[in-house]
């Protein structure tokens, strides 16, 4: 990460946003985005309303370099707003960035942030920015979270122009997914904008502050679900027209035009995808607008993420390849160096090249060449004659192998790769992993991937879960020879079998399924071949161990996997 200063940032701006979910705390305002690698909910801190805000706790008096447990040294402050301070800071132990909300033990809202932060931490979902630590200390109390140097705000991206369509869908996928399994464990955000929702440097999307930012600034609603719809389908619709749907700007977005109310993005902005603007109009189809298209509105994530999995998949652009230059000769390639260079529109006649090996060296060296060819022609005769006479006296011995031996014919015809037609998270026990994420295991780009959770121990997934997998759908019934698989991470060891099935959403238990494969790797790819014949439209790729990988930008240290590239071959 580039080195920036330590000054605090301490900018009174008011924003004027006006969403469902801004009115839930009218004492702060959004700002513009200033600062591209914040990894707090800082909307440009704003000051409070003067006196009237006395009561609340006035902001610790830190500074740069203070240490906290002997272990987290401050930085930068990056937020200093409403009796608490954020700040960019560094794990000493462990030798890495963090971030760190400060506020003082009495402030009239470090109860519901402590409780906050620990809850946020129980979910462990790799989607969200983690929490790491929330501690009550000599009159503090600090939350320390994950910092993402690799990852850039939704409000940097569009400040150069709306997301690509691909983009956009990915965006609204996963974060809509992410927000479904946290509403699922009781927890909501409550403040989810532009400055909460990162792209980190392998294109996954990830949001900060659950339940920690609404804490924080004693944000609380009565209907949590309906406000964190509203505000993905204020994200997806900023990304798709560079604009904010309320009349007043935001996040450095220009608001609609006042008097015309709530219009569908394919109205503000030309070439707007058709199915994410009628999707953004469902989700932000609250307090009596109307739904585009007459569709049905979206008031909670799970709905959200229903609509999106009945939208035809958006699949990503084709890579553009640019072609080389021409080759361009030199002069002194083309054979003027050192002459006079012609007039300009003077039109140079270049001699042509006498004909090749026309000197009696020449003519002796193409008799030469021409003999050693006609000999080399008789020879290569001569063998293949003589070669062909053996191979038809031993033509009778040649065939009662091949009969004696029917699987001889088979070994020689080359596998086939089959079609991927969909596939589905299976879930034997316990939570999904990433359901969003399954096309990215066959979507033919290698840098996506479907991730399963962190957990800490192992390799054998058990008793955790029984195991964690994909079911694929062939289309139609086909005989399976391989299985690939790329891996992301390596180490000792991952192991995954191969199941027959009976569709997408099987009707038994993994007891209740045929094993057809099984295969073991400490390395970045594995190939489980079929042990016998196996003709199935449905397999259940299920993995039972994982190695223990590193912290990355996805998830901490721990037991871990993540696989891609997937295919199957008859």
């Amino acid at each position: 990460m580039a080195d920036r200063s330590t000054a605090a940032v301490d900018v009174a701006d008011d924003s004027g946003e006006q969403s469902l979910t801004a009115e839930a705390d009218q004492s702060t305002a959004d700002g513009v985005a200033k600062n591209r690698e914040r990894d707090t909910d800082s909307d440009d801190a704003q000051e409070g309303a003067g006196p009237a805000s006395s009561g609340k706790a006035s902001p610790p008096e830190l500074h740069s370099g203070h240490k906290l447990a002997r272990r987290y040294r401050l930085e930068e402050c990056v937020t200093r707003l409403d009796g608490f301070s954020s700040w960019r800071a560094m794990d000493e132990k462990l030798r890495r960035a963090v971030g760190v909300h400060l506020l003082p033990a009495d402030h009239s809202r470090a109860r519901s942030v402590l409780a906050a932060a620990r809850s946020s931490a129980l979910l462990g979902d790799p989607r969200f920015v983690q929490v790491l630590d929330a501690v009550e200390e000599n009159d503090l109390v600090y939350v320390v979270h994950e910092w993402l140097p690799d990852a850039t705000e939704l409000t940097t991206l569009l400040a150069s122009g709306p997301l690509e369509v691909y983009e956009a869908y990915q965006m609204v996928s996963q974060v809509s997914a992410a927000m479904a399994a946290a509403h699922r464990e009781g927890l909501a955000h409550l403040r989810l904008n532009p400055n909460a929702v990162l792209r980190t440097s392998t294109g996954q999307w990830r949001i900060r502050g659950l339940a920690v930012n609404a804490a924080l600034r004693g944000i609380s609603s009565d209907t949590p679900q309906r406000t964190d719809t509203e505000s993905i389908g204020a994200l997806l619709y900023a990304t798709l027209t560079q604009r904010w749907p309320y009349e007043s700007d935001a996040y450095g977005l220009s608001g609609l035009p006042k008097d015309i109310g709530l219009i569908a993005p394919d109205q503000v902005r030309a070439g707007v995808h058709r199915g994410l603007s009628e999707l953004a109009m469902r989700a932000l189809a609250n307090d009596g607008a109307t739904a585009s298209r007459h569709e049905s509105p979206c008031t909670t994530p799970e709905e959200l993420v229903k609509a999106i999995s009945e939208m035809p998949r958006i699949r990503p652009p084709e890579p553009a390849f640019t072609a080389p230059p021409d080759y361009q000769r030199t002069t002194y390639q083309q054979g003027t160096y050192g002459r006079q260079a012609p007039r300009p529109g003077a039109t140079r006649v270049i001699p042509a090249p006498p004909p090749p090996l026309q000197s009696r060296t020449g003519k002796a060296l193409k008799w030469a060449v021409s003999a050693l060819l006609i000999a080399a022609l008789g020879l290569g005769s001569w063998q293949l004659a003589d070669a062909l006479m053996d191979q038809g006296k031993s033509g009778d011995t040649d065939r009662t192998q091949t009969s004696d031996n029917g699987e001889k014919g088979g070994e020689g015809r080359p596998a086939k790769p089959l079609t991927i037609r969909g596939a589905q998270e299976y879930v034997a026990k316990g939570l999904a992993q990433a359901p969003a994420d399954v096309p990215n295991t066959y979507d033919a780009n290698h840098s996506t991937y479907w991730r399963t959770k962190r957990y800490t121990e192992g390799p054998e997934l058990a008793p955790y879960k029984p195991g964690v997998g994909i079911v694929y759908d062939l289309g139609a019934t086909k005989d399976i020879s391989t299985a690939s698989v790329g891996l992301r991470y390596a180490g000792d060891r991952t192991t995954v079998k191969l199941y027959a099935t009976d569709g997408l959403s099987p009707a038994t238990g993994i007891d209740g399924m045929k094993e057809i494969g099984t295969a073991t790797t400490s390395g970045t790819s594995l190939t489980v071949k079929v042990s016998k014949s196996a003709k199935t439209q449905y397999v259940l790729l299920w993995i039972t161990a994982v190695p223990s990988a590193p912290a990355d930008s996805y998830s901490s240290a721990g037991y871990k996997q993540a696989i891609t590239d997937v295919q199957f071959k008859g």
